[in-house]
């Protein structure tokens, strides 16, 4: 008996592959096997030789990971200190959502999730404190050719969340604030790259910024209560997908996706699964060599979150 798809636009196979615990970030050193590369080779496969039997081959052909290319950061998207790759949320919108559909991003910095709704025939809101990341946003978004269905609402999250009818937003996807990690001293290797380049090094100075929180408790408790505020826009039944990565601060190492899942499972969502997103392209950094052990954090964790459905 053949169910029908509620969730996505995915064919079951491909659905399966994206279950996998976690994808690769970053194109292999000298590897051909792009995902478009791979998506070219299964279209003529498929022509070839039907679906079921082009699958058997690709699989038998290729690693059973692809690995994601992510974009060059052009020049308006490099203001921004702390982005992630459309690539990789337009991956997961396409997990989520079907064509048509509304996705949320609270804290949608310089627009990367807006640019993967107009490249995926989503809707896309995107919510966003600071003045010059909304109009970076919103300049990449008219350089991309989108139009009307991607809204950016100016302000504080906590705030602009109540100005979206509840139940009206099929997925959200975003990468939150860190707490204090983009204040630390330029002499941290990034930070200093990116004095180098005369490029910010943190989200602002604005006094409503959750980053800015010292306490650390503080901080994840003000983010999952604003989760929580998050759920209310969410249909019963829809997913919050969570992208961060673990940090140093001082001497102390905080396991911030472990702490934030707990916060997000207090305030509504309950946790779904954990996928890791390997950042194989990284630079390595000789931190603590030869005194201590310091690990060079490669990859990022996307927490997956569903709202409970309606009985």
């Amino acid at each position: 008996m053949c169910r029908e798809n509620k969730l996505n636009d995915l064919s079951a196979r491909r659905w399966l592959r994206e279950t996998k615990s976690f994808w690769v970030a970053g194109e292999v050193e000298n590897s051909p096997w792009t995902e478009q590369r791979r998506a070219e080779l299964s279209q003529w496969l498929q022509q070839s030789y039907g679906e079921d039997q082009a699958e058997q081959m690709l699989d038998q052909i290729l690693p059973s990971a692809f690995y994601s290319v992510a974009p060059t950061r052009d020049k308006l998207k490099l203001r921004h200190p702390a982005t992630f790759s459309e690539h990789d949320i337009e991956r997961l919108i396409r997990l989520f959502t079907k064509q048509g559909q509304c996705v949320l991003d609270p804290f949608v910095g310089s627009g990367s999730t807006l640019i993967a709704c107009h490249q995926s025939n989503r809707r896309g809101i995107g919510i966003e404190l600071v003045d010059e990341w909304v109009q970076i946003s919103r300049q990449r978004l008219q350089d991309a050719g989108a139009g009307d269905d991607q809204r950016i609402l100016h302000g504080d999250a906590e705030e602009k969340l109540d100005e979206i009818d509840e139940g009206s937003v099929d997925f959200i996807v975003t990468s939150p604030p860190y707490w204090n990690i983009l204040a630390k001293k330029p002499g941290m290797k990034a930070q200093a790259e990116r004095v180098k380049r005369d490029l910010p090094t943190d989200y602002g100075d604005h006094d409503r910024d959750l980053g800015s929180i010292a306490d650390y408790a503080c901080f994840l408790e003000r983010l999952g209560a604003l989760f929580g505020k998050c759920a209310r826009t969410l249909k019963p039944g829809g997913y919050l997908a969570c992208i961060v990565s673990d940090f140093r601060h001082g001497p102390r190492f905080y396991m911030y996706h472990a702490d934030l899942a707990t916060m997000i499972e207090r305030h509504g969502l309950p946790p779904k699964g954990i996928t890791v997103l390997l950042q194989n392209n990284k630079n390595l950094y000789p931190f603590a060599i030869p005194y201590a052990f310091v690990s060079n954090i490669h990859h990022q964790y996307i927490l997956i979150h569903q709202k409970p459905k309606s009985k």
